[in-house]
């Protein structure tokens, strides 16, 4: 084993959950994978066997491990921000999908938990790691771009997940679009206000639980430059994640969506194909955010993607929800004593 390792443990075995146990195991040798922890004993054993690593039922079990520095944490949302707050008064960095919590006041009770521990807490926008992505936000934050004008980003699944997920999941601005609102806080800046609309036109199960399958949001940024995001959990076609940033020198347009680089020609037509979800689209992302934690942690820098960023793009999700309930556009405000934005007024 590697002197520099990171030793981590990895709580949460659902999909994301195991791809993620997956990469530690096997694709980023600055890490070392533990233990594995899921509440359904089967999971647990069967991911534990065939990693060939100690499994359990219980988080404690990952806390009182005392050569494991890190935990990665890909519970049910509602479990977040206490296993964070565990975690960090045992002494471990943690990395946890998003969002940490359904509301601001845990979620900064999560964050501060981490910054009295002094231990690193990383939050999961993939995208942020995602070559394509990185490559562009690099050269608009060295200026290449010029001023930016206008930002445009679209998430489209190709059919919604379970109704038992998406009861418990936050809504859709919260669950869905939360990765849309990181990202035109990393490309283009800080939001100023916004405006959501929404609607049920895929699945009325969707609509008698309160929620809504399509979004757009028009976003005005302090620097002046407008903004348009709109997400579909009912595309139909395939996976689709794409983002434009037009300048006043250049503009940055990213989409790749493709398993293979084919487009088919027949007379009068032509087909190409679509990845399947999020997973297929984001392999190397995923892998990378995880590579990056470690490499915080050896070094002892900051990481990339922090608790405050997570609860900025928390705040604009449910600047979004109180818009479309309100029918009004939603003015935020930032307060930089708390890392950004913090809360969302009128």
């Amino acid at each position: 084993m590697m002197a520099d390792m990171v030793r981590v443990g990895i709580a949460g075995l659902g999909r994301l959950g195991r791809i993620h146990a997956e990469n530690i195991h096997g694709r980023i040798p600055s890490l070392k994978l533990v233990r594995v922890v899921d509440t359904v004993e089967e999971v647990a054993r069967s991911t534990g066997e065939r990693l060939g690593v100690p499994w359990s039922t219980r988080f404690d079990d990952l806390l009182n491990e005392a050569t494991i520095e890190a935990v990665v944490l890909v519970t049910p949302t509602p479990m977040h921000a206490p296993m964070i707050e565990q975690a960090t008064a045992a002494g471990k960095h943690v990395f946890c999908e998003k969002p940490i919590a359904l509301d601001v006041e845990t979620t900064q009770r999560a964050i501060a938990a981490a910054r009295t521990a002094g231990v690193k807490l990383q939050i999961g926008f993939h995208r942020r790691f995602d070559p394509d992505w990185a490559a562009a936000a690099r050269r608009i934050h060295r200026g290449e771009l010029g001023a930016i004008q206008l930002f445009r980003t679209s998430l489209r699944d190709m059919c919604p997940p379970s109704l038992d997920y998406l009861k418990s999941s936050g809504g859709f601005f919260v669950d869905m679009m939360i990765h849309d609102f990181d990202t035109a806080r990393w490309m283009a800046g800080e939001v100023d206000e916004l405006t959501a609309f929404g609607a049920n036109l895929a699945d009325p199960a969707i609509a008698e639980i309160g929620d809504v399958d399509h979004g757009i949001v028009v976003l005005r940024f302090a620097s002046g430059a407008l903004g348009i995001i709109d997400d579909s959990r009912a595309a139909g076609y395939g996976y689709e994640c794409s983002t434009e940033v037009v300048g006043a020198l250049a503009t940055a347009r990213i989409a790749h969506h493709r398993r293979v680089n084919v487009e088919w020609l027949t007379p009068g037509s032509a087909s190409t194909d679509y990845v399947a979800d999020f997973l297929e689209q984001f392999p190397r992302a995923y892998a990378l955010e995880l590579e990056d934690f470690a490499e915080a942690i050896s070094s002892e820098r900051p990481v990339a993607v922090t608790g405050e960023d997570g609860l900025a793009a928390l705040v604009l999700a449910q600047a979004a929800s109180r818009s479309l309930q309100e029918q009004r556009t939603v003015r935020i405000h930032r307060d930089e004593s708390a890392g950004g934005v913090s809360d969302a007024v009128q």
